[in-house]
């Protein structure tokens, strides 16, 4: 299958290149965020996806809206170019409702959780904070609604009481990489069967802020060792002791 691709961070770029590399379907162009400074010195780098698709070759379009700044246009001639759908991995902006019908198979995308539960932005934070015991990965082709669109397929994967953010992100992505793969192969064959989510079972997981990261030591151990795993690595959780700053394996502790 000839796909876009559509994705932002190192996650993003770990599919991306599991795409390009395995040969199932053709990356004819990929969409990410433009340019941005990182680091302490504030040097403008390109996205994870935009580095690893100048390994390739591949043809990059950076836009940060699709709906305010790229040209439907643009869009539709990369569709005319036989591509049939967008793979989406964290590409970082809504997709707007008069494009989504813009290929055959439509926008798939890979989220980091078993949809219905966690719809948003963080929901691998939002599974180890809560204490679930099991979560995954979700293929399914995006609507209007946030997270809301029918599944194309699943995979599963334990939460660890060791298990950081970044741990279980890292796993999940592997995982999800060769769910995606396998979701594109399907479409194309016509093997897989979208499914409407559930009503029932439906929780979100929005951007995380600064104060949900701050650990109230009035709370029981458990739920302070699942707030900072939660948030490993990430800054903004902190509180004071002694009148001084500290932090807990990247997580500042109150």
């Amino acid at each position: 299958m000839r796909i876009i691709f559509a994705g932002t961070p190192e996650p993003a770029a770990v599919v991306l290149r599991r795409l390009v590399e395995g040969g199932e379907h053709e990356v004819v162009a990929v969409l990410t965020q433009p340019d941005a400074p990182r680091g302490r010195g504030r040097t403008v780098h390109p996205s994870a996806v935009a580095a690893v698709a100048a390994e390739y070759d591949l043809p990059v379009h950076k836009f940060p809206r699709l709906r305010d700044d790229a040209p439907p246009e643009v869009l539709r001639a990369l569709a005319a170019d036989g591509a049939e759908a967008v793979a989406v991995v964290a590409y970082g902006t809504l997709i707007p409702a008069d494009l989504l019908d813009v290929v055959p198979h439509g926008w798939v995308n890979l989220h980091f959780s078993l949809l219905p539960r966690w719809r948003g932005a963080a929901p691998v934070q939002a599974a180890i904070a809560a204490g679930d015991a099991v979560t995954g990965a979700t293929t399914f082709r995006i609507e209007e609604g946030l997270d809301t669109g029918p599944v194309l397929g699943t995979v599963t994967a334990p939460v660890t009481r060791e298990d950081t953010a970044d741990d279980l992100l890292t796993r999940l992505t592997y995982a999800g990489r060769d769910l995606m793969v396998d979701t594109l192969t399907g479409l194309a064959e016509g093997t897989v069967v979208p499914r409407p989510q559930p009503d029932e079972g439906v929780t979100h997981a929005g951007k995380i802020r600064t104060a949900d990261a701050r650990i109230d030591w009035s709370r029981p151990a458990e739920v302070i060792q699942r707030t900072v795993r939660a948030h490993t690595p990430a800054p903004g959780a902190w509180t004071m002791l002694d009148g001084q700053r500290h932090k807990i394996g990247g997580v500042a502790v109150a």
